[in-house]
């Protein structure tokens, strides 16, 4: 059975367009409308399988309805340019799926998508027209279905004549008589002023047509709806007839002509690669339902069964392939090399077995250039192999180029630079449980050509640091600090397992009481963790007011129970019943899972190229986020011990740092005086916004001068602060104003930064570390709003990471240098936590202070707050 699949083109280019931020790709293009067109077609080619397909466009702005009436679409807006310069872009990707676009002079893509269903039909197709029009719902028939998106581009309804009556009431083909009565503002087809769709409605459930109700004024009740009729008869059946698809148009091909059977996939992956359409790129299965690279080119490699120095040269690339998420102890699959003498695959046993690899490793004058130079470290550390001499990581420099790309993986750059032939992971590997190591032949063709890739790579990504002024921050700073990660990630950090257990058992007491509780104030026994369950009681059993609902039911997530509390007491028993839960699940639990059974350590993750702003963050387990606003989240940190006898945690937190980058950032001379006088930020802020003396301020005015303090840092709205401190949205504005007229260069600054960020494109860091925001130009508000809000924080939040980053570089060399027995273990936010004997605690301290609060020059001086006892919680 043939079936034709017909797409309203610029309909779902411009659903696309709305429902997407305005993204764009490396050249600056925007391509938002293309993602969302080309996500589309994947999903109709998989779920419809076509047999013949056509993409309609409109052809131009004037078409015969124009003739009819002069003002036919006349209030529409014009297609902003973000848009029109995105349909050839998406002509480019249908040409490359072998898919027939189609445009008519004096048509529109209605008329083309009319006049191809109806001779499909009649032919006994099966037809699906695919469109954000509802104009389009008269063609549905017994062989015709409509499927209208009705929010974005994913979210769609399916009609077929049963749907349309079940929605209107109507048949199919009386849409057009309702577009008559109604009109339609969005094609400025007139109808009948004052008649609504329930109006419309009824007339034809009870007269059929346009031409009916206009002759059977008389019978129709309602003297102003008699009257409005009459006056605008020629303008209801004028609309009739706008709205009326015609289905008569010349079409220069004929149905066989549409036929779709396949597409070529090296021109549909050169197209992606080129509009930067990574995550579709894994969307194009092949036939044993892996991803399809392009055909790759001729790679000539040794597979090394003896390790000799024509091998180990300076500088070669280097692939250490430890795979998996976990890398610590992780297997090591294969060595690839790429140098001046050829490319390589060492076999994992010949690497680890040789003397002359482990020397050339640890070597320090042979330089390597490594992809992910932390995994290396780490991996190699666990088959004990030092590694010294990284010169280069690729990784780390596509990712400070720009850290918005969703993929820094080698094969992903050399797609987008050009440079080297190379597979994605996936399509050697597998995926999910299918994932395996592939034979040596495959394995080592693999690793030799992504050894190649970054030896190519190297020059050309080296090259655009230096044009962006960003080398310095990649050599300086964040490929030393890969190495000092590495390290800390190889040490761990201990944690008393029997304190956790014991923390344990309190825990689930608490949680056993707290369960109690909630069911005697609810009156029923219930799984509280079941949000149907949980819905049922607290909506309809204790009749609390509903304040939302989802598809399933009631809504009880964490904002829904916060905006309930104080209405019933079972509401912050909850809340509570949950918090603790987390932490039992989460921490406890999850920190003994993790903590290796001999030495009682874990091994966090530091993802060094993984944030926007260039924070770090942990994983497996991550250590940043503890909850620590309740006391049981604080003693947490209890576990948290030195690893050996004697020795002791000392703690380092950075005071107020963003506040303190603000000051120097904006250049305002109020808020510098505060920190370089040492006076209390908060006291001063609500002397400035009050007016008052110090000694007048109030507990409310710090807390409010507080909420501002750090809000403000953060593009703080007067919804967000009126929601932080209970006042009105009115009250809170009048308080943002003030803050910003006590300190005008405050506000001078939020307002340059985003008029440069829209500028340039991007927000920087004062170590040149980049944001890109292509959502400062999108046409929604609250993507805008949002990227403006970015623009204001990122500079100020990357900043205080580069900071931090630099202390921990510089801690490293000091430490080195000092000889002293202590350990960096972990940094969390913009706090530094170390191990220390106890004879050197106190030179520690001294260290660490003058090191951090060095670590990057500001026209105010940093204050770092460092303190230490028996574990993490008694160091602070």
């Amino acid at each position: 059975m043939n079936k034709l699949v017909l797409i309203d083109g610029n309909s779902i280019a411009y659903r696309a367009f709305f429902a997407l931020p305005l993204l764009n790709n490396e050249r600056g293009v925007y391509t938002n409308a293309v993602y969302g067109f080309t996500t589309m077609l994947l999903k109709v080619l998989e779920e419809e399988q076509p047999t013949h397909l056509l993409v309609a466009f409109d052809a131009g702005k004037s078409t015969f309805r124009h003739k009819t009436y002069a003002e036919y679409k006349g209030t529409r807006q014009k297609t902003p340019s973000e848009l029109s310069g995105q349909i050839p872009l998406i002509h480019e990707v249908l040409d490359a799926f072998s898919i027939k676009r189609y445009e008519a002079t004096d048509y529109e893509a209605d008329d083309i998508i009319g006049t191809a269903a109806n001779q499909a039909a009649t032919d006994g197709w099966d037809v699906v027209v695919i469109t954000g029009d509802k104009d389009l719902l008269q063609l549905v028939t017994s062989k015709i279905n409509v499927v209208l998106t009705k929010k974005g581009i994913t979210d769609v309804d399916r009609y077929d004549e049963a749907a349309i009556d079940e929605r209107y009431g109507l048949k199919p083909e009386q849409i057009i008589d309702l577009k008559g009565l109604m009109g339609d503002s969005s094609d400025n087809i007139p109808g009948v002023p004052g008649v609504g769709e329930k109006t419309a409605l009824k007339l034809l459930k009870e007269f059929g047509d346009v031409e009916t109700v206009l002759d059977s004024i008389d019978e129709i009740s309602g003297k102003k709806l008699k009257e409005r009729l009459e006056e605008h008869r020629e303008q209801a059946l004028m609309s009739k007839k706008l709205a009326t698809i015609y289905t008569e148009v010349p079409l220069k091909e004929s149905l066989d002509a549409l036929k779709y059977e396949h597409f070529d996939r090296k021109n549909v992956r050169e197209v992606f690669k080129e509009l930067s359409f990574q995550s579709l790129l894994d969307r194009l299965p092949g036939e044993d339902g892996l991803p399809v690279t392009e055909e790759l080119k001729e790679l000539s490699f040794e597979v090394v069964q003896e390790v000799k120095d024509e091998h180990l040269v300076s500088p070669s690339a280097l692939v250490v392939e430890a795979l998996g998420e976990n890398y610590h102890q992780a297997e090591i699959s294969g060595i690839g090399l790429a140098n001046e003498n050829g490319r390589f695959f060492v076999p994992t046993e010949v690497a680890l077995s040789s003397d002359r690899f482990a020397n050339w490793a640890k070597e320090e004058s042979m330089k390597k250039w490594l992809f992910d130079a932390k995994r290396a470290v780490v991996a190699l550390a666990w088959q004990e192999i030092e590694l010294e001499g990284v010169d280069f990581d690729l990784q780390m420099a596509s990712y400070l180029l720009d850290p918005s790309l969703s993929s820094h993986e080698i094969s992903d750059i050399a797609n987008r630079k050009g440079k080297g032939s190379v597979q994605e992971d996936e399509a050697v590997y597998g995926k999910g449980a299918k994932r395996k190591i592939p034979g040596q032949e495959l394995l080592g063709e693999h690793l030799a050509r992504k050894a190649d890739a970054m030896y190519q790579l190297k020059d050309v990504l080296e090259e655009e640091l230096k044009n962006n002024e960003q080398y310095e921050l990649f050599n300086g700073l964040e490929m030393p600090l890969s190495v000092v990660l590495g390290r800390m990630e190889r040490d761990g950090v201990k944690v008393d397992t029997s304190q956790l257990e014991a923390m344990g058992e309190d825990l689930a007491g608490r949680l056993s009481e707290l369960e109690g509780q909630i069911h005697e104030e609810a009156g029923v026994a219930f799984n509280i963790n079941s949000p149907k369950q949980l819905g049922k009681v607290l909506f309809e059993d204790l009749g609390l007011p509903p304040v939302k609902k989802t598809k399933t039911g009631y809504s009880t997530s964490a904002d829904v129970l916060e905006k309930l509390s104080g209405s019933h007491p079972v509401i912050e028993h909850i809340l509570l019943y949950r918090q603790l839960g987390k932490l039992h699940s989460t921490y406890i639990e999850g920190l003994l899972k993790v903590a290796d059974s001999e030495t009682h350590k874990v091994h966090t993750r530091f993802n060094q190229a993984l944030t926007q702003t260039g924070r770090l963050s942990s994983t497996e387990p991550n250590l940043q986020n503890i909850p620590i606003r309740l006391e049981e989240g604080r003693k947490i940190r209890k576990a948290f011990v030195a690893s050996k006898k004697d020795w002791k945690i000392l703690a380092a937190d950075y005071s107020q740092i963003e506040l303190r980058v603000l000051a120097h950032i904006s250049g305002d001379d109020r808020l510098k005086e505060a920190f370089i006088h040492d006076l209390d930020i908060h006291t001063k802020t609500a002397m400035d916004v009050f007016h008052v003396a110090q000694k007048e301020v109030t507990a409310n005015m710090r807390r409010s001068a507080k909420a501002v303090n750090f809000g403000i840092v953060y593009g703080i709205s007067d919804y967000g602060l009126s929601q932080s401190l209970g006042i009105t949205r009115k009250e809170a504005k009048e308080f943002i104003d003030r803050y910003l007229e006590s300190y005008p260069k405050v506000k001078a600054y939020m307002e340059n930064v985003v008029m440069e960020a829209k500028e340039k494109g991007y927000v920087q860091t004062l170590l040149a570390r980049r944001r890109y925001l292509p959502e400062l130009n999108s046409r929604n508000f609250n993507q805008r709003s949002f990227a403006e809000r970015t623009a204001m924080n990122t500079p100020i939040q990357g900043t205080a990471a580069d900071i931090i980053k630099q202390a921990m570089v510089r801690m490293d060399e000091r430490l080195e240098e000092a000889g002293i027995e202590a350990t960096m273990l972990l940094q969390v936010h913009d706090e530094l936590i170390f191990e220390v004997a106890e004879k050197d605690k106190d030179q520690l301290e001294t260290i660490v202070q003058d090191v951090m609060e060095d670590a990057v020059q500001l026209e105010v001086p940093l204050k770092v707050d460092v303190s230490s006892g028996d574990s993490w919680y008694d160091a602070k």
